[in-house]
Parts: structure tokens; C-alpha cells; sequence
């Protein structure tokens, strides 16, 4: 039972993921962020672009997956890989910070321990962005998506309210142009 919601989960997610991909190939001054869950997933679009549109994203991404196209699935934006980059700098300038204040034999963070540890801890956290980006798209690869949609079917399209979270990803996405369209859709799934 748990193995298949997670399947469900991932193969939604990978739909999420290639109807993002179909949008960015025909409009380009628009944003989208989405998320995923057992009965489908919801796709936030910033910009003008159209229900028809979005229908014509989705089924076309469904489409081309069905045919083999499974590395739609994969999104180099998607929040795997934010936090696989998130936690490796932060993993990288804590790590740095550690070994400065053990070789300064200190039982806490002062002032010189920031000082002479700052410039490692720069160039570590350079290195862990540089390896994290592909490591975030493997781990989003291997765990947080499918490309085989297998027998999942898209049931419903339907545009809904946008909640309180989107709005806040809408300042953030879209800073200085809180006038841009947000339209949120939520994509619902069945698995035959």
C-alpha cells in the first residue's frame, strides 16, 4: 500500500515536472510552481498564459512520457535539488566553522573562529554548489520522480483559488512585479 502511494507520488510529480517543461518550450515570461501528491498534483503559473494552454501542457507532457520520453520527469528546479543544494552549503559551512573552532581549541563560535574559518567556509560552500546541483537532479531522478507514468491517467483539469502559500511564492518568485497574473490549477490523477 505504502510502495504504490509513493509511486503515485513520484509519477505525479514527474507529470508535474514535464508539464513545466512543455510550458517553458512555448511561452517564456512566465514562472510556475507546483507540488505533488497521490491524487495528482497543482501547477501555479505567474504569467499570461491560458487554461487552454495548460490543458494543451499537461496532456501533451502525459503524451510524449507514455511515448518514452521519461526524462521529462526530471526538472532542474525542482525543490530536490533546492535542498539538496541547501543542505550541502550549509553542511560545508558548518563543517568549516567545526574544524576552525577545534583546531583554535574553543568550546564555542567567537569572533575569530568566524574570521580565520570565513574564507575556507567560502570556497566550501562554492564546492558544495558546484557538486550539489547534479546530485540533486540524480536523487530527484532515483527517488522523488518517475518517468513511467505506467497506468496513471489524468481524470480532471480544473482551475482553483490560489491559496495563501501560492501568494507567498508569488512575492518570491516574482519580486518587483506583484501586477503578475497567478492562476493556479490543480491536475488530478487516477491509476488504472
Amino acid at each position: 500500500m505504502l510502495t504504490q502511494l509513493i509511486s503515485r507520488v513520484r509519477r505525479n510529480h514527474g507529470l508535474e515536472h514535464a508539464t513545466i517543461h512543455m510550458l517553458s518550450a512555448k511561452h517564456k515570461n512566465f514562472n510556475a510552481q507546483g507540488n505533488s501528491d497521490h491524487r495528482g498534483f497543482r501547477l501555479n503559473i505567474y504569467g499570461d498564459i491560458s487554461q487552454d494552454d495548460v490543458v494543451q501542457a499537461v496532456e501533451e507532457a502525459y503524451r510524449r512520457m507514455k511515448g518514452g520520453e521519461h526524462q521529462l520527469a526530471v526538472h532542474p528546479n525542482c525543490g530536490t535539488v533546492l535542498l539538496t543544494t541547501a543542505t550541502m552549503a550549509t553542511l560545508a559551512a558548518e563543517t568549516t566553522f567545526s574544524m576552525e573552532q577545534k583546531r583554535q581549541r574553543r568550546t564555542s563560535t567567537n569572533s575569530s573562529v568566524l574570521i580565520n574559518a570565513l574564507p575556507t567556509a567560502i570556497l566550501a560552500v562554492v564546492a558544495a554548489l558546484i557538486v550539489s546541483r547534479p546530485l540533486g537532479v540524480h536523487l530527484q531522478a532515483k527517488y522523488t520522480t518517475e518517468g513511467d507514468l505506467k497506468g496513471l491517467q489524468i481524470s480532471r483539469i480544473r482551475q482553483v483559488p490560489p491559496s495563501l502559500v501560492t501568494r507567498l511564492f508569488q512575492l518570491l518568485l516574482t519580486p518587483g512585479k506583484s501586477q503578475l497574473k497567478v492562476t493556479s490549477y490543480a491536475i488530478e490523477t487516477i491509476d488504472s
